[in-house]
This record gives C-alpha cells, sequence and structure tokens, in this order.
C-alpha cells in the first residue's frame, strides 16, 4: 500500500492554533501533547504491525509472548499477564486464546492453586518470539526516527507521565 502525501502544514498545530482562537489557549498546549502521543502511537502501531503481520502476529498477542519468553519459567498466572501489560482481563484472554489456537502458548494449572491457569510459552512459542524481536529490533527500535539524544528524552518525559498516572512506584 502506497503511503498518503504528506499534508503541506501540521494539523495538530493548526489543531493548537484553533484552540487559542476559540478562545482555550490555556489548554491548547495541553491538547497538542495528547494529540501528539495519540499520532505518534498510531504511527508505531502500523510500522509494529507491519513487520509482525508476516508471522501473524499482532503487537498484543507478540508482548504476551515476550513477558513469557522473559520470565522465569515461562509461564505466569493470567492475571499477573494483564497487570504487568497493564491491559484488561478481555484484552488477555483474547491474546492467550489466539496464541494457545496458533500452538505459541498452552494453559496449564496452577501447581498449587487449581482456581489458577497460566499461560506457558511452547518451543514454537519461543522461536516465533525470537524471530519476531529480530525483525521489531531490526525494522522498528533500532530506528525509531528520533535522535539517540530525542529518544532517550521522550522515553524520560513519557517515564515521569506514566510514574504519575501510578503505572509504578516511583524510585
Amino acid at each position: 500500500m502506497a503511503r498518503p502525501r504528506p499534508l503541506r502544514f501540521d494539523p495538530i498545530a493548526e489543531a493548537s492554533r484553533q484552540w487559542e482562537v476559540h478562545g482555550w489557549a490555556d489548554a491548547a498546549g495541553g491538547m497538542a501533547a495528547v494529540t501528539s502521543v495519540f499520532r505518534a502511537q498510531q504511527i508505531y502501531l502500523a510500522r509494529i504491525d507491519a513487520v509482525l503481520r508476516p508471522l501473524d502476529l499482532t503487537f498484543a498477542r507478540y508482548e504476551v509472548l515476550m513477558l513469557l519468553l522473559f520470565s522465569r519459567a515461562g509461564a505466569l498466572p493470567l492475571n499477573k499477564v494483564g497487570a504487568r501489560l497493564q491491559v484488561h482481563p478481555t484484552s488477555v484472554t483474547n491474546a492467550v486464546d489466539r496464541l494457545e489456537a496458533q500452538g505459541l502458548l498452552r494453559r496449564i494449572p496452577h501447581a498449587t492453586d487449581k482456581r489458577m491457569t497460566l499461560a506457558e510459552i511452547t518451543e514454537e512459542g519461543r522461536r516465533v518470539a525470537l524471530k519476531a524481536t529480530d525483525a521489531v529490533n531490526r525494522e522498528v527500535f533500532r530506528d525509531p526516527g528520533l535522535s539517540a539524544t530525542d529518544t532517550r528524552n521522550l522515553v524520560a518525559v513519557l517515564r515521569d507521565l506514566r510514574g504519575a498516572a501510578g503505572d509504578f512506584e516511583p524510585d
């Protein structure tokens, strides 16, 4: 699919100008910041999805695989998967259902708590996760479209935002 031609103006800057013209100058900067973050998310998600699509993965399913790959036992309770990825239980269930159908993970009962179900990565899941990581590193993460300094600054700013929102306990 061909990329659309770039606009001849920055629509977020124009929206910010309109905010000011309409008497909302005190909120214009925040609107531009929030809208810019949403647009950046769309850009990165499109890039990552294009890389993962040939492996029949979405970013959400890739994140589940990587979380399990990084876990000590290669398995975690479903509620911990959701908590660590900061997603709704329904999203975890959907991702786990798809990954299980693909043979990339399996559900197993917890050894001591029969009420709990674990998601466990399979050998094929490990292979696909590593292959996907090679591709995402090569095509997206090594060159996120920002300088190294801008990348570090962006991560720091967004970490502050996430910390203030209660994503984690600050240092």
